[in-house]
């Protein structure tokens, strides 16, 4: 090796998957989620549909582009949500009479109906998750820094070469 070439470190072996944060935090999701489903189906809803629910029972009337920041997905999969919802009766879109490219949604009379039913559901998954209170504040205190802190950071992962 001559003096002019850099010497480089050697890289870290990739961690086990055990080991990779992504990997828990993507099983933890599925596991929650998969628990919401027996739940879910009698009401006739999928987890996100339950997550319009939720929301639009909390703020009431909301536009599209509100609900897309609040639920933090796209407007790809949050259309599609909204029409089966409206098509099951439980929510109505109206377009803002001086801005027709705004659209507002919220609750049905059997929306509203359907978000009271909801209320029997954050205990079961509760008691599934064996937290406690303050675990699971922790929990989800520690996520939104996780998830803030990674929305805030490139990474500056290389791209893979073609």
């Amino acid at each position: 090796m001559s003096d002019e070439t850099p010497a480089t470190e050697p890289r870290p072996p990739i961690p086990l998957l055990d080991k990779h944060l992504c990997f828990t935090l993507y099983a933890a999701s599925r596991a929650i989620t998969g628990a919401y489903r027996p739940l879910l189906e009698p009401l006739g809803l999928t987890y996100p549909q339950y997550l319009v629910m939720i929301t639009l029972g909390e703020h009431g009337s909301l536009t599209v582009k509100e609900l897309v920041a609040l639920l933090q997905l796209d407007y790809g999969t949050v259309t599609p949500l909204i029409k089966r919802l409206e098509a099951n009766g439980l929510l109505q879109r109206r377009r803002q009479a001086d801005d027709e490219r705004v659209v507002h949604v919220a609750l049905t009379d059997d929306g509203l109906a359907l978000h009271t039913r909801l209320s029997d559901v954050p205990p079961v998954i509760a008691e599934a998750a064996g937290l406690t209170y303050d675990e699971v504040t922790t929990l989800q205190n520690l996520a939104r820094r996780l998830t803030a802190n990674i929305d805030g950071h490139t990474t500056g992962v290389p791209t893979a070469k073609k």
